[in-house]
């Protein structure tokens, strides 16, 4: 008579062995159907990692040595929003290249952040429209450093001390060394603005004058261009506003006249001055 009893302690025995090895064992279910194999391992069988082995609370991670430090991003010198006398060499330096088309106004606005990310891009840098140090570094080695009309070519230049002939009663101070004017009242300014003069050609006359006459709208009879605003001191040559001044800055020259690229300063200038109110044109 066969043993019923023996086969099942040979499976017993078997799954005990198995169990003992790691090796994996195939259940089944209540229909008798395979199910996913389970794996039993014994502790010895366990690779021993250094995630698996116990943790020294005494010890520290300490980094590996060879492996690199993380590279820090360059600082960001100048971005949008920042004004002042760096952010307006930086302006006049990418006009060099081609990458601002307005003059320096020592403002970080739009344009400029829209220049810079064009030279960054042509580059090969981060497109980032901000300043940094590796885009300022190549910017510099690109470019040549900025004379005193690069960077104020649309004006915005400090004035220089009046002329002492400018110290008494109305007088516009048309200082050509700083190519600024100064509406003056009995030795106090009232307003400042830039202006521009005549070329080596047709040079703007120096000198104590006095305004002979207004012209609101006046266009020129040698070279017929318009003349607004014009206010005349001498034999022809007038304080006036300018179009191309206001296009092109000191890129261009007058025929000798007084332009001014600000029409609205020019407008309350021309509202201000009177028929015989003295000039005075100085270096």
């Amino acid at each position: 008579m066969r043993n019923s009893g023996r086969p099942a302690a040979v499976l017993a025995s078997a799954a005990a062995l198995a169990a003992l090895c790691g090796c994996t064992v195939q259940p089944t279910d209540a229909d008798g159907k395979a199910r996913a194999p389970l794996h039993i391992q014994t502790p010895e069988s366990v690779p021993q990692t250094p995630e698996s082995l116990p943790t020294d609370p005494t010890r520290t991670a300490q980094p590996s040595l060879s492996a690199p430090a993380p590279a820090s991003a360059p600082r960001v010198l100048w971005s949008r929003g920042d004004s002042g006398p760096a952010v307006r060499e930086l302006q006049a330096r990418l006009r060099q290249l081609d990458w601002l088309s307005e003059g320096p106004t020592g403002s970080y606005g739009e344009l400029t952040e829209q220049g810079v990310r064009g030279f960054q891009g042509k580059r090969g840098l981060p497109q980032t429209g901000r300043t940094d140090t590796v885009t300022w570094q190549r910017l510099v080695a690109m470019t040549h450093a900025p004379g005193t009309w690069e960077l104020y070519l649309m004006g915005g230049q400090p004035a220089g001390p009046p002329d002492p002939r400018c110290l008494t009663g109305r007088v516009l101070c048309i200082d050509k060394t700083t190519r600024t004017l100064r509406w003056m009242v009995d030795g106090r300014t009232v307003t400042t603005t830039a202006v521009r003069f005549g070329t080596q050609y047709t040079p703007t006359r120096e000198g104590v004058f006095h305004i002979y006459w207004k012209a609101r709208n006046w266009v020129s009879t040698l070279y017929h261009s318009p003349m607004p605003y014009a206010m005349f001191f001498s034999r022809g040559q007038a304080v006036h506003y300018s179009y191309d001044f206001a296009a092109r800055g000191y890129a261009g020259g007058s025929h000798g006249c007084v332009n001014v690229r600000d029409q609205a300063a020019i407008q309350q200038l021309f509202a201000q001055v009177r028929v015989g109110d003295k000039v005075v044109v100085h270096w």
